[in-house]
């Protein structure tokens, strides 16, 4: 088999083939739906089914970011395997076009196990199979296939019998020795030979041809760019058909018991130091959603359904139209880590879910409340939890606004106490009555416990890590939480000398964290600050580290600074 198309050309050929595939896909999952395009449909595929360490390692290194990541991460692999497909067609069409229908295939499989999902939600992945099929066929066996450099076989120059051989006579070959033949000269024009195969192997590659190289490099370029202009649009045309109008014109009710004031000094205003109020923007987002689900409130319904006595349906006007309840409750994720980010606070108005389920009425024995998200994910929180007069609230707003968008609109579950996974479903479409004998929700057959309530935590925000301090006073602040519990008392060691106990700032209620800070006379040198909390209960957090699953890591934070 002889072939102008180098390794390298059929690598980019099969990565440009995938870019196309991708890119393509997305306008037209802009109007099935965004969830089936194929790199979000397959990622959630991803997110569904990588083991739990990978997992926990994403979020810790990633945070927030964790779903940009993962996104980016596939479109790698898949760079990958599409250049190895390119250039196994070089060998074979067929091998690399059964490769884009396996991929295709891939694609259309997570898209219809998606939550939700119809028949139309395959056409992204076919779409953009087809085309992905097309331009790789175009590039090894169609008009954009390279040609080869054009060049004519030499003749052979005439061969002179050689002269007798005269010993010692230089340029004669010595008595017995044949002669060696004249060497082949290598034609004007011609390049040398790229390689041969190796072991037998018939296969040639012969140089391309100068233009139809130029070709092959514009047309790649040409349906890269084009790839890339079709995934953005696509994106755009799928933001333009989300919710973000019709959550403008939601007009929240005013409570009917609203939020106590947050108290003058709540919030010290300390340099480095989180603020009491969390703002929307910088709230803390993690759950199992690549794209965002956009729900319109004007066809949202919640279903509260299962071992209830009396089943009800609410639509949103519904929702809105019942006596509102405004409360501060400091959320935190059990993905954690000791001194981590993913915690924060905010004003949530919304429908005690204790009056909700009264009126469902539960049967006897239905102890679990699965909140199952529009996109298929659950959470199970106890029933007892949300009926023992905690501010556990079906939230409609934040901060004095609609929910966002990402974290939740139209509706979604607070419950001060638990870590979210057990408890913050977001774009909420049903309460199911069920029991934790018999269903267990999304995380819990992944590893983690069934259920979690917060456990009493603190974190040092100021000074951070390895800064550099000059020598005198030094203020030590940070964040303690033991929601529905609140926090006690707040120490802070320095080198593990004595426990120094900290002042604590003012808060709202037991249901959010509480800022402190300890003043230090800081001398030079390499120091350790601990900080550990306990709660009204009086249990003080333990020194033992652990790990963030199943429930929750443990452990006192600890930052280590230069005093100069």
């Amino acid at each position: 088999m002889s072939t102008t198309t180098t390794r390298r050309h059929a690598a980019l050929a099969g990565v440009t083939a995938a870019a196309v595939a991708i890119g393509s896909a997305e306008p037209v999952a802009a109007l099935t739906g965004p969830r089936a395009a194929p790199l979000v449909a397959v990622g959630g595929l991803v997110v569904d089914t990588v083991p739990e360490p990978l997992k926990r390692v994403g979020i810790a290194v990633f945070g927030r970011y964790d779903k940009i990541a993962l996104l980016v991460g596939t479109a790698l692999l898949l760079a990958g395997f599409a250049a190895l497909l390119g250039v196994v067609s070089r060998r074979r069409l067929t091998y690399g076009l059964a490769g884009v229908a396996a991929f295709t295939a891939l694609g259309v499989g997570a898209a219809l196990t998606r939550a939700g999902a119809d028949a139309a939600d395959a056409l992204p992945a076919l779409a953009g199979g087809a085309l992905g099929a097309l331009v790789l066929w175009a590039f090894i066996a169609g008009p954009l296939e390279l040609d080869p450099w054009p060049w004519s076989p030499p003749t052979p120059p005439a061969v002179t019998p050689p002269a007798p051989a005269v010993p010692g006579t230089t340029g004669f070959a010595a008595p017995g020795v044949p002669p060696v033949p004249p060497e082949r000269p290598v034609p004007s024009g011609r390049p040398e030979r790229l390689g041969v195969a190796a072991h037998g192997d018939t296969e040639e590659t012969v140089p391309p041809d100068p233009e139809s190289r130029r070709r092959f490099l514009a047309a790649t370029g040409l349906l890269l760019g084009a790839a890339g202009v079709a995934g953005v649009g696509g994106r755009w045309l799928a933001s333009r058909r989300g919710v973000s109008v019709a959550r403008g014109a939601v007009a929240l009710p005013s409570p009917a018991s609203p939020a106590p004031a947050v108290p003058a000094g709540a919030d010290l205003g300390v340099a480095q130091l989180a603020s009491f109020v969390t703002p929307n923007a910088d709230f803390y987002r993690i759950d199992t959603a690549l794209v965002v689900p956009q729900v319109d409130p004007a066809t949202w319904r919640l279903r509260i359904h299962g071992r209830v006595r009396n089943p009800i349906t609410l639509t949103f006007d519904d929702l809105l139209a019942r006596p509102m309840v405004e409360r501060y409750v400091t959320l935190a994720c059990v993905s954690n880590e000791v001194g981590g980010d993913l915690i924060g606070t905010a004003s949530w108005l919304g429908v005690p879910l204790r009056e909700l389920l009264d009126e469902a009425d539960p049967e006897e024995g239905a102890d679990q409340v699965v909140g199952r998200s529009v996109d298929g994910w659950t959470c199970g929180t106890p029933t007892a939890v949300l009926r023992d007069g905690r501010d556990a609230l079906l939230a409609v707003g934040m901060n004095g606004e609609p929910l966002p968008v990402e974290h939740g609109f139209p509706a979604r579950m607070v419950v001060p106490g638990l870590y979210g996974y057990v408890s913050a479903c977001k774009w909420v479409s049903e309460l199911e009555l069920t029991s934790f004998a018999d269903f267990d929700a999304y995380w819990v057959p992944r590893g983690w416990s069934a259920q979690g309530p917060v456990k009493t935590q603190s974190r040092i925000d100021t000074p951070r890590p390895r800064n550099r301090l000059t020598v005198g006073a030094v203020v030590v602040a940070g964040v303690a939480w033991a929601q529905h519990r609140g926090i006690r008392r707040v120490e802070v060691r320095v080198d593990e000398g004595p426990w120094r106990t900290a002042e604590l700032a003012p808060t709202v209620s037991v249901d959010t964290w509480v800022q402190w800070s300890w003043r230090w006379e800081a001398t030079v040198g390499e120091h350790k600050l601990e900080v550990r909390a306990t709660d009204s209960t009086g249990e003080t957090q333990t020194a033992r580290r652990s790990s963030v699953a199943p429930d929750g890591a443990t452990g006192w934070h600890t930052v280590r600074v230069t005093v100069v």
